[in-house]
């Protein structure tokens, strides 16, 4: 399914539970620098848009387009593959949580670089699913997904734009609901609205989708998800693979 498509079936909840997390914000506006005019490509619902610069968002689902809040930036329909904007048209151009549903992320990047001197871009490195315990014992299929074959190659996208990459924790609190949000709080994901927010799910389909909470909800009530994963409950923060990618 198309990008578009897939937000305009799945997006309706977006805004309920896929919020700007400030840990995460206070980095992608650093390493925004001193950036007065943005484009925030894939802006989706307009998460992380920082409020004190000039901001224009790119988004193609008219369902998240709809979404955005009356004191939102504007937003234009458009994909990142094909930005409708001359050369250095912007200071930065940001992508948060979207470049693994772009058709091409190679071209997608490099339109970024074209309009604009810098690029940030919020991801996750998925070249060792298994680091997240719902992939490694619930969500096997997750690691057959075409996002997660795409972002396996990080290294390789940000050497397509010469950018570097820096890691991110995620804290347990994690006020954002995106798919690895929720690993100390693993009863979240047996609740419809908290997936419904979270693209994955409508990927691996609903036959492994509900195998996955069954097995979830069994191993919260006997205790065997707290004994695989104790050494979690001590943590503030994880690395599970989200990086800022930088040019």
């Amino acid at each position: 399914m198309a990008t578009v498509q897939l937000y305009d079936t799945i997006g309706a909840t977006y805004t309920a539970t896929r919020r700007t997390e400030p840990r995460i914000a206070a980095r992608i506006w650093a390493a925004l620098g001193d950036a007065r005019t943005v484009l925030n490509v894939g802006a989706g619902t307009g998460s992380y848009e920082p409020p004190d610069r000039e901001v224009l968002a790119l988004e193609p689902s008219a369902l998240m387009r709809a979404q955005r809040q009356p004191d939102a930036a504007p937003c234009i329909a458009g994909s990142a593959e094909n930005l409708p904007f001359d050369d250095q048209s912007f200071d930065a151009a940001m992508a948060v949580c979207t470049l693994h549903h772009w058709q091409d992320p190679t071209a997608g990047l490099r339109e970024m670089q074209r309009v604009a001197r810098r690029v940030v871009v919020f991801l996750f490195d998925t070249s060792n699913p298994d680091q997240f315990w719902l992939n490694r014992d619930y969500l096997p299929e997750f690691a057959e997904l075409p996002g997660c074959r795409v972002l396996a190659s990080l290294p390789e996208l940000a050497g397509a734009i010469d950018a570097r990459l820096e890691p991110v924790p995620v804290p347990w609190d994690c006020a954002d609901g995106f798919f690895e949000a929720y690993w100390r709080r693993p009863e979240a994901y047996l609740e419809e609205g908290v997936r419904r927010g979270i693209s994955v799910w409508d990927a691996v389909g609903p036959d492994a989708e509900n195998r996955a909470v069954h097995e979830l909800r069994a191993d919260l009530a006997s205790g065997r998800w707290a004994e695989r994963n104790r050494d979690l409950v001590a943590l503030d923060q994880a690395d599970l693979g989200a990086r800022l990618l930088i040019a």
